[in-house]
């Protein structure tokens, strides 16, 4: 089965490339000031934004390690969709690229290792033992996601058991899909009562998908507590009240900060992963490799720590 993923460029006017990136800058000291407006300009005409899509530029962030450039987020927001960019920005503000930085001495993905935050994230199939993380940012509305989580949820503990944790990240499309947003609240509500009553929760609501809109959302969610043994009053509670949205919240804008814009995006280990990188057999090789270089990684570690004494007598 052919995977590919729910999308914010869906959105109507906006074209694959209208949600590209876009930059501007604050000066140092010693630095001419960077005009935002006509930085903006330029990207606009650069990225075909179209002039619905508002753009902002925040000032520049010193990078550790890369003197003479500076770091910019972009903010790009088109009716309920956004999403982040990253652009680095010489000191004279007159030369920009887009790419990813890579340290020799860290991870490859330590950005990305550095702003994922799996506490208070429910999560399946871990150990001890495991050194392989795969976080999902999923959206329950979304029928690749759908496709998605059935095969990890079959997949994973029968290949990996024990050694892969698997976390799910809400990431709901508002702009594209009515009731998703609703159906991550509820999915924090009832975490709030348990973690197995979550991975209930998550393989109906997938299953019922097709059958679900926004107007019957919350009449199948109670009936769905009522015959799962999840205390339907302080579900009901939790969900009028959206207690839980900020939880969503931050899991979203865990997503925008990576420049998330579809479902399902997979993390290995800092690693993203979307469409064909995410199917099965590939993401099955994917995941023996990762397995393979932190046994490595392990092993040249303790090399590293270990000393040995001179003993006289003893051969070298």
């Amino acid at each position: 089965m052919k995977l590919f993923a729910c999308s914010l460029l869906m959105v109507g006017a906006l074209a694959p490339s209208a949600f590209s990136q876009a930059k501007p800058a604050t000066p140092k000291a010693t630095s001419p000031v960077l005009d935002k407006v006509k930085l903006e300009a330029y990207l606009r005409y650069l990225e075909l934004w179209v002039p619905d899509v508002a753009v902002k530029i925040d000032d520049p962030k010193p990078i550790s390690g890369m003197p003479g450039f500076t770091e910019v987020k972009v903010h790009l927001s088109y009716k309920t969709a956004a999403m982040d960019q990253t652009y680095y920005v010489s000191g004279d503000g007159q030369k920009v690229f887009k790419g990813d930085v890579f340290d020799l001495s860290k991870s490859p993905f330590q950005t990305a290792l550095d702003s994922l935050k799996t506490d208070q994230q429910p999560g399946y199939n871990g150990s001890a033992e495991a050194k392989v993380k795969i976080l999902v940012f999923g959206d329950f509305q979304c029928p690749y996601c759908k496709a998605e989580a059935t095969t990890l949820r079959q997949q994973i503990p029968a290949s990996f058991p024990g050694k892969v944790e698997v976390y799910f990240m809400d990431f709901p499309l508002d702009s594209i899909h009515p009731w998703a947003h609703p159906a991550s609240i509820a999915g924090r509500c009832v975490l709030r009562q348990s973690s197995d009553s979550f991975w209930k929760y998550h393989d109906w609501i997938y299953e019922v998908q097709q059958d679900v809109t926004a107007d019957n959302f919350n009449s199948k969610l109670m009936e769905w507590a009522a015959k799962n043994s999840v205390d339907a009053v302080q579900l009901g509670r939790c969900v009028d009240s959206k207690a839980t949205e900020a939880e969503v919240n931050r899991t979203v804008a865990m997503g925008r900060e990576l420049g998330v814009d579809a479902t399902p995006t997979l993390y290995l280990n800092g690693r993203k992963l979307v469409d064909q990188m995410a199917q099965w057999p590939t993401l099955q090789q994917l995941i023996t490799l990762e397995m393979d270089h932190q046994a490595k990684v392990a092993e040249e570690a303790e090399k590293c720590c270990t000393v040995e004494i001179p003993q006289i007598g003893k051969k070298k």
